[in-house]
């Protein structure tokens, strides 16, 4: 783990620094049989009808490409995708780096309160602590992120035993053979194919073209990032993806509707 993610891990560590607790996961337990049980984030990537999945992403910007949308209402937004015909949403809370906030999650699900239906909704962050699991499962979320590359095999342990005891999914996010095998360790039901490196942010689609194929049978398999056609769409497809996770093309589209129906379609 170098450079950017590096540096995005250890501001991340320093923010939740004041907020850290010990939360076990019999509490995570007790939260979940407490409030409404959400949507499953796993069942709506599992398309019956064979399909292409499409996590639509609430992304304001990236460290890769700035401003994207820099004034966009997560409620507004997550209402476009959903009457556009998404399968998920993710929702990025992380401020500094991504414009996001634990807020945007929760204004996503008064929203699909007041107007159904409810869409499953990952909590897209740098996870490293129970208590953001917590802070996922108060806010609606359906799934939260385990980047890989980005923890130690304790900390993954850690977080997906949380997930699990939250009633929440766990998305893996891979980058390369070393990841995949430690995602399958942790037993791992969701993997995700950043094609983009988090470290120096360059993205290639081959990624996912050499990764999914070699994720067992009976796993989820999502590529993310680098879509921005059918074209991209059709090759994560081709190699074996169940869904794609879509950010910045479908926040900056004059008709996400049209653009959704392309990846769907691929």
């Amino acid at each position: 783990m170098t450079d950017k993610l590096a540096e995005i891990m250890a501001h991340k560590r320093q923010e939740i620094a004041p907020l850290l607790r010990p939360v076990a996961e019999a509490d995570l337990a007790a939260l979940h049989s407490r409030l409404p049980r959400p949507p499953s984030f796993a069942d709506a990537l599992r398309r019956a009808d064979g399909r292409l999945a499409v996590i639509s992403e609430i992304k304001r910007r990236s460290p890769s490409a700035g401003a994207i949308a820099a004034t966009a209402d997560a409620a507004t937004q997550a209402r476009k995708y959903r009457d556009a015909g998404a399968d998920a949403l993710s929702v990025l809370t992380d401020q500094k780096f991504f414009g996001g906030s634990l807020d945007d999650l929760r204004s996503v699900g008064r929203e699909f309160a007041a107007v159904g239906p409810v869409l499953p909704r990952l909590r897209k962050d740098f996870f490293i602590h129970p208590v953001q699991v917590a802070e996922a499962r108060e806010a609606g979320a359906s799934a939260i992120l385990i980047i890989v590359r980005a923890l130690t095999d304790e900390e993954i342990k850690v977080l997906a035993g949380a997930a699990a005891a939250a009633g929440l999914d766990a998305l893996f996010e891979i980058h390369d053979e070393p990841d995949l095998g430690r995602a399958l360790a942790h037993g791992a039901k969701i993997i995700g194919v950043n094609n983009r490196d988090l470290a120096i942010f360059k993205t290639d689609l081959a990624l996912s073209e050499r990764l999914l194929p070699q994720v067992p049978a009976g796993i989820i398999k999502v590529s993310e990032s680098g879509i921005f056609s059918a074209t991209e769409a059709g090759r994560a497809r081709r190699a074996g993806a169940n869904a794609v996770l879509v950010g910045e093309s479908l926040m900056k589209a004059a008709d996400p509707a049209a653009l959704l129906a392309e990846f769907r379609n691929a």
